[in-house]
Parts: C-alpha cells; sequence; structure tokens
C-alpha cells in the first residue's frame, strides 16, 4: 500500500467524519454494495471479516442445469427460504444510499444483492449486477413470471413441505441438509416445459456482457467510488473498483472486515453500514 494511501486509510479508521468529507466533496458517485448492505434486512451474507466462506458456496450454474436431483435439492430449500427473504424490507443503510442518489452525489449504484432493496428503499438508478431474486426465467424459451407466483405452484405441488422451517441462509435459502428431497416436485416453464432458473446470475454465469459496460460507462464518468458491505471476492464487483484505481479517482469502502482492495482504497470504515452511513439521514 502506497504511503500516501496508508495515511488516508489509518485517518478513515479513526475520524468518523472522514467518510461524510469524502461524499461531501464529490458529485459523481458510482456506489457498489454486497451482502453486508442488507444482513440487517434479515439476510445473512456469504462470508466472515477474512473474506473466506461462513457455509457451503452456494449451488453453481453447471450443477444446477446439469441434474434434476440439484434443482430439487435448491427450490425445495428456496421454497422454505423465500418466506422470510420475501418479506425483506429496506434497512438504514438502502435508506441512506437513496438519499445520496437523491442529493444528487450519486450518479450509479451497482449491487451484487439480488433482494431489489436498493429499489424499495427509493433508489431509481441501480444495476442489479447479479440478477433478480423476485423473478423466475425459463431457460428454454425466455418466458418469466414472479417469484410470489413460483412460490404458490411450489406450495401446491409440494404440500407436505408447506410447514417446514429452517434456519436462514443467504440469498433466500434455507439451511435442510439432511433432508430427503427426492420426492419433491419442481414446477417446469407453462410455455414450453423448460427448466425454470431463479433469474439470478449463479456462480459458474456470465454477468450479461451490456450490463458490464453500462457499468464500466458509469465508472469512467465517475469523480469517486463507494463501496458499501461487501468484500469483493468476487471478480464481478471488483472489477470496476479495480477499473476506478486504474483512473485514479479515490475510493472509499464501508465493511467489517478485509476487502480485495484494501491496498486501493483511500478510505475504510469499518463499522456496520447503516451505522457509516446514518448521517446521510440526519435533518
Amino acid at each position: 500500500m502506497a504511503q500516501a494511501t496508508l495515511a488516508a486509510y489509518i485517518c478513515a479508521m479513526v475520524d468518523p467524519t472522514a467518510l461524510q468529507s469524502f461524499l461531501q466533496s464529490h458529485s459523481r458517485i458510482v456506489v457498489l454494495t454486497g451482502a453486508g448492505c442488507s444482513t440487517n434486512s434479515g439476510i445473512p451474507d456469504y462470508r466472515d471479516s477474512d473474506g473466506q466462506w461462513k457455509r457451503t458456496p452456494p449451488v453453481t450454474y453447471q450443477a444446477f442445469m446439469g441434474t434434476e436431483e440439484t434443482r430439487r435439492r435448491y427450490w425445495a430449500r428456496s421454497m422454505v427460504g423465500w418466506r422470510r427473504f420475501g418479506r425483506a424490507v429496506p434497512n438504514g443503510a438502502h435508506h441512506a444510499l437513496a438519499r445520496l442518489e437523491a442529493q444528487g452525489r450519486s450518479s450509479l449504484l451497482v449491487t451484487q444483492n439480488v433482494d431489489r432493496l436498493h429499489q424499495a428503499a427509493g433508489a431509481s438508478n441501480v444495476i442489479d449486477l447479479h440478477g433478480r431474486l423476485d423473478r423466475v426465467r425459463c431457460m428454454g424459451c425466455g418466458a418469466t413470471l414472479s417469484r410470489a407466483s413460483f412460490q404458490e405452484e411450489l406450495a401446491s405441488a409440494n404440500p407436505h413441505w408447506r410447514d417446514l422451517d429452517a434456519a436462514d441462509a443467504p440469498d433466500g435459502d434455507a439451511d435442510l441438509d439432511g433432508v430427503d428431497f427426492t420426492a419433491f416436485t419442481v414446477p417446469a416453464c407453462h410455455v414450453c416445459g423448460g427448466i425454470l432458473k431463479p433469474d439470478v446470475v449463479f456462480f459458474g454465469e456470465t454477468v450479461p456482457r451490456e450490463i458490464v459496460s453500462t457499468a464500466r460507462d458509469h465508472v469512467d464518468q465517475a469523480d469517486a467510488m463507494l463501496v458499501v458491505g461487501t468484500s469483493l471476492m468476487v471478480y464481478s464487483g471488483f472489477r470496476f473498483v479495480r477499473a476506478a484505481a486504474e483512473r485514479g479517482i479515490p475510493i472509499a469502502a464501508v465493511n467489517l472486515g478485509r476487502t480485495r482492495a484494501d491496498d486501493l482504497l483511500s478510505l475504510k470504515v469499518e463499522a456496520p453500514c447503516d451505522e457509516a452511513l446514518a448521517f446521510l439521514l440526519e435533518g
């Protein structure tokens, strides 16, 4: 880490007003958020403070598309997990970042989350980098339906699973290890009979090129970047931070624990996201 960057980094750790000054001094900020932004809404995150997996990594695209067994396991866990995930509401961090947009200081918010809570809080200029869990897409014909509607289909096809409960896991999943999934029925697409998949980017899948291009264009026009609640261990988000660093614009981060970009940061605040951003909701 360069000496100047290190000095700024330490300043941010001991001075709670540093982040406020950072945001007030820029007007074209690209915001990048991750799972830590939504944990206070009851949605667990994937990684610990060292950026390591807290649990078994999520299903890959190849595994989901490869076998009916994997799809039964995924949708059974999702059926249980959706009950609470679908009722999640924005917390202070989401509202604070919506206020930053309303103040005219952020040009774009790129989120790695699939919960749509930024939009629910009032943010309008949002890119869902990894898609959205509130929608289901047919991998054959491309037809879509709401996740809420598909939940009703799952419940109707699997009435004995209606009252099953389990601990929450990230992204609408539930911990159902040790359960027999062989009798679980996954409805097919009503249009073509194809495989239905949540409209999200699974591990092993590629973010659509046009989404990456739009986000990169905003980074190229930004005068600063703010990273909130992500370790940046996934390259799909980290690439934008690296692009910002290559342009020489300052980068601030709010995250509990290390990030993949710690050596690129101008400022870092290790605090819960809603607490670190609470000043945006004052007045």
